[in-house]
């Protein structure tokens, strides 16, 4: 089942998508200029081979909800990320107050 539901936070628009898959479930938080994500995103690989995309983006680990995802500590975040201030352990929903 996918799940695409608007999400307002602090007056600002993110879209939440929820992807139940077997055995796991992957939850990203987005705007037109990043995003934060669960486990499954691989933060080095952004970072390396897709780094002339310049991606804005944080993974939270142990996450299972949406709701979890934005009040996780962000275990790892891409370089352009670090750019805007975000760095590891920010709490999800300020990292995306951050992308603003």
């Amino acid at each position: 089942m996918v799940s695409i539901e608007p999400l307002e936070i602090n007056g600002h628009m993110f879209t939440a998508v929820t992807v139940r898959l077997p055995k796991t479930t992957l939850l990203t938080v987005s705007n037109e200029n990043g995003y934060i994500m669960c486990g499954a995103l691989d933060v080095g690989l952004l970072n390396s081979k897709l780094a002339d995309r310049k991606i804005i983006a944080g993974r939270a680990v142990g996450v299972k909800t949406i709701d979890d995802l934005l009040k996780a500590p962000l275990e790892s975040v891409t370089h352009e990320a670090e750019k805007l201030g975000i760095v590891k352990g920010t709490i999800g929903e300020d990292a995306l107050m951050m992308m603003i």
